[in-house]
């Protein structure tokens, strides 16, 4: 009885001695808990602004990355479709690949970024950002704009979400004018 306790304790003291904490191993175990994603396919999400509908965007796969700073992505491009207070819309913008991290309420846009609105001007670049505290669209990247009575590129451009009222600097392209313009 004796020597069976002696051979259990001697069993069990190896089996201790044997096993040690990588610390390193354990940081990658924690790590690799920490992330996850989440995805929705076919996803829609609603933007509201005191119980008004102000945007709706669609999604065809949206990545839910909940991670220390947690992030959506958008990897196969993105719709968001601007309505004014009578529920009509007012602008439409569309792009091949969006992110936007929860704490910054901010939506990146890019590869092939195009916005449109409601008096039928074209807006394209290849980068665009979204900043919905301040309701306005703005890139450091060339954007070319397309009205009916011109063509225009240039940098630094901003524009109000619907895309009513814009500005670009650095711009250039040819400029046709309505009104014949005479020096007195």
């Amino acid at each position: 009885m004796y020597a069976r306790l002696l051979f259990y304790v001697a069993v069990l003291s190896f089996i201790l001695q044997s096993c040690k904490n990588d610390i390193s191993h354990l940081k990658a175990v924690k790590l690799k808990r920490k992330i996850t994603t989440e995805t929705t396919l076919e996803a829609e999400m609603i933007y509201s602004d005191s119980a008004k509908v102000k945007a709706k965007l669609n999604a065809p796969i949206l990545l839910n990355n909940k991670t220390d700073t947690p992030y959506y992505e958008m990897p196969k491009g993105m719709q968001v479709i601007f309505y004014d207070d009578s529920l009509k819309q007012s602008s439409k913008v569309t792009s091949n690949y969006a992110i936007t991290r929860d704490n910054q309420k901010r939506l990146e846009l890019r590869n092939n970024v195009v916005a449109a609105n409601n008096k039928g001007e074209t807006f394209k670049s290849e980068e665009l950002t979204w900043d919905q505290n301040k309701r306005i669209f703005f890139s450091n990247k060339v954007v070319h704009i397309a009205t009916k009575s011109a063509e225009i590129s240039g940098t630094k451009f901003w524009a109000k979400e619907d895309f009513s009222y814009y500005e670009i600097k650095q711009g250039a392209g040819p400029l046709t004018f309505k009104d014949d313009i005479t020096a007195n």
